[in-house]
């Protein structure tokens, strides 16, 4: 008897997983998870384009590969083509996961566009790429699959990192829309929080989440394979699976412990996993080293003591709701 995976008749979308860390996610969440998977990503194979052997960090690596992958293994995918800068896009993207399989239970949001260096070497129309690939992408996403998720389970998961100040540190073009989705990820939890306090219970456990996650440490991609150019610190980079793993283990979690967490893929596998020192080595990219952790050993704790005080709540939906179309306050008769 084949053993009930946490997957199992669920459909995960995983948006921004045509290559790389992306693609190492949708292959998990499908062959480990048992999840159906919709490879989600802009870039397609061309028509006849072999779909075996091709390099996971390749530009060859499509949604098609991915996909096909995922289906040679014994697993369920779908590709489907979106470009995250077009709204409408994004909305066909999340409707047709829903008009494939009827039902839509995950949400991956790996997209994301980079450019790391000073402000003034950072030319406004990349910054302007970055944030409508980052921020923007991952808002027009979460925003279409909200209806569709379920409202007792419904998951999230977006590739930002814990805040903190050194992120910033010679890439602030980059770090204002990184730093922009993990304050979606902390405003959406406490959303989460007050839909479960709607239900007749007036329960504060959240039953559906959102949870960021960033990598610890250099993962491996194009940019990281160990030859005699590489240096030492991308040496030690560690397999993709570590990410994919530290994933799968959030969706296992109960909604109430990962809701609105920012952490990163070693930290939740030693704090929440319990994985020693030993067992996070083995995912080192070159056997036998150490890999280099870049993020901060401590992250500050954002939380203050007037955490759950809202005061007098403004909801700009219900203030535009008693406006005419001038902006006067409608009449109450």
């Amino acid at each position: 008897m084949t053993a009930t995976r946490l997957g199992d008749g669920k459909v995960a979308l995983v948006v921004g997983a045509s290559r790389g860390m992306g693609r190492q996610i949708a292959v998990d969440l499908a062959l480990k998870g048992g999840y159906s998977v919709v490879v989600a990503a802009k870039t397609r194979s061309a028509p006849g384009a072999t779909l075996d052997g091709v390099d996971p960090n390749s530009p060859e690596s499509t949604v098609d590969t991915v996909a096909h992958e995922i289906v040679h293994a014994g697993g369920k995918a779908t590709p489907l083509q979106v470009d995250v800068r077009d709204v409408e896009s994004v909305k066909a993207l999340v409707e047709e996961t829903v008009r494939l399989y009827g039902r839509l239970d995950v949400v991956v949001y790996n997209s994301g566009a980079i450019w790391w260096s000073s402000v003034a070497g950072t030319p406004v129309k990349r910054f302007q790429l970055m944030q409508r690939v980052n921020p923007e992408g991952l808002y027009a996403t979460v925003h279409a699959a909200l209806p569709h998720l379920p409202l007792d389970g419904g998951r999230i998961i977006v590739v930002s990192p814990p805040i903190y100040s050194r992120f910033a540190r010679g890439k602030a073009g980059y770090a204002i829309g990184k730093i922009g989705m993990s304050v979606l990820t902390l405003g959406l939890s406490f959303d989460f929080v007050r839909e479960a306090q709607a239900h007749a219970d007036g329960s504060n456990i959240p039953k559906r989440a959102i949870t960021s996650i960033w990598p610890a440490s250099a993962i491996e991609s194009a940019a990281t394979r160990y030859n005699d150019a590489a240096s030492q610190h991308l040496r030690k980079a560690v397999r993709p699976t570590i990410f994919s793993d530290a994933i799968l283990a959030i969706l296992s979690a109960p909604p109430e412990k990962v809701n609105g967490l920012l952490t990163t893929d070693e930290d939740f596998l030693r704090e929440h996993v319990g994985l020693s020192q030993a067992e996070l080595d083995a995912y080192a990219l070159v056997p036998g080293t150490s890999p280099r952790r870049i993020m901060p050993v401590k992250f500050p704790d954002l939380r203050v003591a007037e955490q759950d005080d809202e005061g007098d709540r403004m909801d700009s939906v219900t203030l535009r709701a008693g406006k005419d179309g001038k902006g006067k306050e409608r009449s109450k008769l």
